[in-house]
């Protein structure tokens, strides 16, 4: 039994209970708490265990050919991911990932075209799916939890106004692009709240038609608008450069093919004096490549890039890298809160697809929390300009806005 010889050297903390499909039941690690168990409910669950873990193990949940057993799936990716550096690794998945690294710039080639359909996979379903499980401004990004203790509507808008301090939208009626605009929450603030002009892209026809009813009903029509297009589209589009250009959450679908092209592109945005502040998930341990699941099934193209990837574009396209921040839990407790959101409105997500959807978004949701907990993934914050004297000299200037902002209250 390859899976029994794989799972003995592999659980090293905690315990893992497997039922096999003859009816066998081993356990594995410790016999002491974390505690979970899964149950292979055909030879072929079995054989794919062993052959492709990375893909096959998603694929069998949503399929119903693999169940946790006396847990939630939630409990089980979390033993076995607290294993995944404390045991031994997977024979197969040690090889399958290092073909994914080999052929990462093939899977990641985003042009126009193919980025358009990447982001409808994801983007274009149901609206009431997303107004089902994230908050009531539809922020599908990482939160900002100062204390830990916030709401999932507190972390939101304090994650809006963290990025708007380090915009620092000194003025009213400063321009701004937000590349990646999702359903129009953080273009509608900027504007509402900071005297901004925002154009909001997206390659989402879902997210454009909520984006611009928002702005109609918010009354502010003429101030923020939205359109369908791709980033490198900008310059030709707008014709002028901006003051300030904001990306969140949209980096991720960019493409390690793409990143020069991308910061080139952004620094002819911007005025001499101009800022741009990206946020993105990111990852700690250096380069690596996406889980094929969640190519597969949740974002095709995607990828979270570490820094050491990413700035050697920044400093081939001119920009002055301002300022970096690392916010690491932040997206777990994020993500902690759009888990069992989905769970308490499981039913009405149901009604709107089916039980494999249910299953594929709860494992997409379980997984990418422990990512950020057991993992390595983390989200960065990069502000750039393309002069060395457009910002103050310290940070002070951030914490000052936001607190403003915040009527007073210090964040941090």
């Amino acid at each position: 039994m390859l899976l029994h010889t794989i799972l003995t050297r592999m659980i090293r903390t905690g315990s893992l209970t497997v039922r096999y499909p003859s009816g066998r039941i081993r356990v594995y690690g410790t016999g002491e708490a974390p505690m979970a168990g899964l149950w292979l409910r055909t030879p072929r669950a079995e054989r794919r265990m062993v052959l492709n873990p990375g893909l096959a193990l998603g694929e069998l949940y949503m399929d119903g050919e693999v169940e946790p057993l006396d847990c939630s799936i939630f409990e089980l990716l979390d033993l076995m991911a607290g294993n995944l550096w404390a045991g031994a690794p997977h024979p197969m998945e040690t090889l399958n990932y290092q073909l994914r690294r080999l052929r990462r710039r093939i899977d990641q080639l985003n042009p126009a075209g193919r980025a358009r359909r990447n982001v409808a996979h994801h983007y274009d379903l149901n609206g009431r799916l997303y107004a089902l499980f994230l908050d009531r401004d539809r922020q599908y990004s990482c939160g900002y939890f100062p204390t830990g203790q916030e709401t999932l509507d507190e972390a939101q808008t304090a994650k809006k106004r963290h990025i708007a301090a380090k915009l620092r939208l000194t003025e009213p009626g400063l321009e701004v692009v937000d590349i990646g605009c999702g359903w129009g929450g953080m273009a509608l603030t900027l504007a509402r709240d900071w005297g901004a002009r925002v154009t909001g892209i997206t390659l989402s026809e879902e997210q454009l038609g909520v984006a611009r009813s928002r702005a109609e009903e918010a009354g502010l029509a003429d101030r923020v608008r939205f359109e369908l297009l791709d980033y490198r589209a900008l310059p030709q589009f707008l014709g002028r450069p901006v003051d300030r250009v904001v990306s969140v959450g949209m980096f991720e679908h960019v493409g390690i093919d793409h990143y020069r092209s991308f910061f080139r592109t952004l620094r002819g945005l911007l005025k001499p004096d101009g800022v741009a502040l990206i946020h993105a998930i990111g990852r700690a341990a250096g380069p690596g490549a996406t889980n094929p699941w969640l190519t597969k099934y949740i974002f095709p193209g995607g990828y979270s890039p570490a820094l050491s990837e990413v700035l050697p574009a920044v400093e081939a396209s001119g920009l002055w890298v301002t300022d970096i921040e690392i916010l690491r839990l932040h997206y777990a407790e994020t993500l902690k809160h759009w888990r069992r959101r989905f769970a308490a409105n499981r039913d009405a997500i149901l009604s709107l697809y089916d039980e494999r959807f249910c299953r594929m978004f709860e494992f997409y949701l379980a997984g990418a929390e422990l990512s950020f907990r057991r993992s390595d993934h983390m989200n960065w914050q990069l502000q750039l300009s393309p002069s060395v004297d457009a910002l103050p000299m310290s940070r002070d200037y951030m914490l000052d806005a936001e607190r403003a902002a915040a009527g007073g209250r210090v964040s941090a």
